[in-house]
């Protein structure tokens, strides 16, 4: 039996002050060393709507309270004071407590409902929101941008990334986002942090493709105190350190050197983090959220990508489609995106014309969403009229490519390694927000040639 239940159900004082403290409050749960419920007192019961014969006993508590805290204060071992939650649809003020044996191990927690009639305490909350404002502002807090609410579309896909990523977000473990470039992976990973217990904690990104390598290290693991020339006085807090209680977003993941895998492994298996120049370990509580449009499986085949740390991130994968295989969202993705242009430029509003959305989706979208966005703000500034034609999404720069017919005859060699060869360059430029010389050393040809080959796609 666990220890915590066998305390609890052995000892009839402690029993009694289980029950006391719940006449304090109006609800109170224990949880074992492993969040499981060892008693929930019939007021939180009847808080939360459950029958009186439902057995929860012996039941992870996240199966009844899916975003509870209380696997957190049970694995950290540090209490959360006078926070807010949302029980059964009404906003509750809790506070949760480990408990420890007299050998300072943990063997549990226990939280309490103290309060749930808000609007006394309202001018309380109004100052916290105040705080949060400046604290925000001050960029002393990041919290996410974006909810899962946020992912646009009724497709298949869609509607199952969103059923992944509520699943995962349940989950306080490694995420691998893959999918090609534009496709919503930082709105993902801000969307499962904000649906995860750990939405009050600081959401920190980072993106490893724009940081020289001689920085990764110290933007990542922080600095000690003069730990190099030119280094502060008072060190240097990396973004993983600002991430602990919360999310560590590590974009373009498959740009990190090799040098640092092995100590961002070490922080994903011994949950610890040591600063440049230092020689003391730091423990952090962080959940990391990795993302690539790469094919991770192929860079650790050729030894460009620790095999040991691919398989710590690829706990729990998740693809997200590209747009071409959910031309069905485009309708409502453009009608959303053009909302969103006119409300931050103060045009006059916009709508797409029938060939301009039939142009849409039938283009492949090798920049994805970010590139239908980018297409959108283009049109909105070159449409003379008050509807959006084909031209003004640069339709006679780009022609779309049609499905082939059922008995059409294959693409020839040539053809299909043109196709190619364009979406390569395509996306290459997208990745670069158009910066052509940048584009082309990423394809590791010269400027002239990439405008030779650009000539020859849009014929």
């Amino acid at each position: 039996m666990d220890p915590l239940k066998q305390l609890i159900s052995d000892d009839p004082s402690h029993s009694h002050l289980m029950e006391l403290l719940a006449s304090l409050c109006q609800g109170a749960i224990a949880v074992d060393q492993d969040a499981n419920i060892v008693w929930l007192s019939d007021a939180y019961r009847e808080l939360m709507g459950l029958d009186a014969n439902q057995p929860v006993v012996g039941e992870p508590v996240t199966s009844i309270l899916p975003t509870s805290y209380m696997p957190r204060v049970v694995k950290s071992g540090k209490p959360t004071f006078v926070d807010l939650m949302q029980i059964n649809g009404r906003w509750c003020v809790v506070t949760r407590l480990p408990l420890r044996n007299a050998d300072n191990e943990i063997l549990g927690a226990v939280g309490f409902v103290f309060y749930d009639d808000l609007d006394s305490i309202q001018p309380l909350f109004d100052k916290f929101a105040r705080l949060r404002r400046k604290f925000e502002h001050e960029k002393l807090l990041r919290p996410s941008k974006y909810a899962l609410a946020d992912l646009i579309g009724e497709s298949e896909q869609m509607r199952q990334l969103r059923r992944q990523a509520e699943r995962a977000a349940q989950l306080d473990t490694t995420i691998l986002l893959l999918g090609e470039t534009g496709t919503g992976k930082e709105l993902l990973a801000q969307g499962i942090h904000q649906a995860s217990p750990r939405r009050q904690g600081p959401f920190v990104g980072i993106n490893m493709a724009a940081l020289p390598e001689s920085l990764v290290e110290a933007e990542l693991f922080g600095t000690a105190p003069g730990a190099y020339t030119g280094a502060g006085q008072r060190g240097r807090t990396g973004k993983v350190q600002l991430a602990d209680g919360g999310t560590l977003f590590l974009d373009e993941i498959a740009e990190m050197p090799l040098a640092m895998q092995a100590k961002l492994l070490r922080v994903l298996q011994e949950r610890e983090v040591e600063a440049l120049g230092s020689n003391r370990l730091e423990k952090v509580d962080v959940r990391v959220i990795a993302a690539t449009a790469k094919d991770m499986r192929q860079l650790v085949d050729k030894g460009e990508f620790r095999a040991d740390l691919y398989y710590r991130l690829n706990v729990l994968p998740i693809t997200l489609p590209p747009l071409r295989q959910r031309s069905s969202d485009i309708p409502q993705l453009s009608e959303h995106i053009l909302r969103q242009i006119q409300h931050e430029t103060q045009l006059p509003p916009l709508v797409l014309s029938a060939s301009a959305l039939q142009w849409l989706q039938q283009y492949a979208w090798p920049g994805n969403v970010r590139e239908l966005r980018n297409r959108l703000e283009r049109a909105c500034v070159m449409a003379e009229g008050e509807q959006i034609e084909a031209a003004d999404l640069g339709a006679q720069d780009d022609l779309p490519t049609p499905l082939p017919e059922q008995n059409s005859r294959p693409a020839s060699l040539k053809n299909r390694q043109q196709k190619a060869s364009c979406e390569a360059i395509f996306e290459a430029i997208d990745a670069c927000h158009g910066n052509k010389t940048l584009a082309a050393k990423q394809l590791g040809i010269g400027r002239a040639t990439l405008y030779e080959q650009l000539k020859k796609c849009q014929n």
